[in-house]
């Protein structure tokens, strides 16, 4: 046999026994262990994409390993860290779906609430102020549903308490919103419609800073109605609970302007029977500015 065949021949037969003697020898998949610790030093240095990239493909390739379960967990955050807030909701149900019982499955209801308290932002928003009351509410909304979850089905979670915080600040937000909404409409003169807005935050928004403002929207929006024994009832309880409310005088009664029955209108606004140059109505936010 040609010396260079028989070595080749050697070489393929070592290799051959050196590939079965490792399928039968029970060795530590080391490949698991290292994409997780890969995945745990892009969460520790805020590189949430690669994270995300790490987790999927530590998930795909063990899906029954030791750290299965535990990178489940953490793509939610990591998702959520790089501003993936819809893929955070949907890695949160799924993690809740396939494991019900889990020990941390608080952990995924609270992310879920936090994601969609987070899912009207964009990466400027958390860097820049805005008023995140005149943007969408159904973010909001979808979150204080998710809280609400959280403390049914784990009122003793460790996340009970910042939800509950978080839940009160959605409130507020809520509340306000509808105020502002009243005063677009006082804006428009949809005086009635602006008064029905005041009326449901008083109903429904009770013990949150708008109220103030809802009773103000009413007050002045009766006037402007002509319904002055409904625009006193919503002074006098104004008056009564909020005496500094800017839109009262120092005698704690509705400044006069507002209180002469309407908004001085020009010429423009009462020739287009109100379709042009319509009269400025007060808006009322008694928020502290910063």
């Amino acid at each position: 046999m040609n010396p260079l065949k028989h070595i080749l021949v050697l070489v393929l037969t070592v290799l051959l026994v050196a590939c079965a003697s490792t399928d039968d020898e029970p060795v530590a998949d080391t490949g698991e262990q290292q994409l997780y610790e890969e995945a745990q030093r892009h969460l520790s240095n805020s590189n949430y994409d690669l994270a995300v990239r790490s987790l999927q493909l530590l998930e795909s390739r063990y899906p029954f390993g030791r750290y299965a379960e535990q990178a489940q967990l953490e793509l939610i955050y990591a998702h959520y860290g790089a501003y993936e807030h819809e893929a955070a909701v949907e890695a949160a149900e799924r993690f809740i779906r396939l494991h019900p019982q889990h020990p941390n499955v608080d952990y995924a209801y609270y992310m879920k609430g936090l994601s969609a308290y987070t899912g009207n932002e964009d990466i400027f928003v958390r860097f820049l102020p805005t008023d995140v009351t005149k943007r969408d509410t159904s973010h909001a909304k979808e979150a204080f549903a998710e809280f609400a979850q959280l403390l049914a089905r784990y009122p003793d979670s460790p996340y009970a308490a910042d939800a509950k915080a978080r839940m009160v600040a959605l409130r507020n937000q809520l509340a306000r919103h509808e105020i502002n909404v009243a005063n677009y409409y006082l804006r428009r003169g949809a005086y009635l419609a602006a008064v029905n807005r005041g009326r449901y935050v008083v109903e429904n928004f009770q013990r949150t800073p708008a109220v103030a403002d809802a009773l103000a929207v009413m007050a002045l929006g009766y006037h402007l109605l002509d319904l002055p024994d409904l625009a006193h009832d919503a002074e006098a309880v104004l008056a009564m609970n909020y005496p500094d409310h800017p839109s009262l005088d120092k005698n704690g009664e509705f400044r006069n302007e507002y209180r002469e029955g309407g908004l001085e209108r020009s010429w423009l606004n009462r020739a287009s029977f109100g379709l042009f140059d319509p009269p400025e109505p007060p808006q009322f936010d008694s928020r502290p500015r910063l």
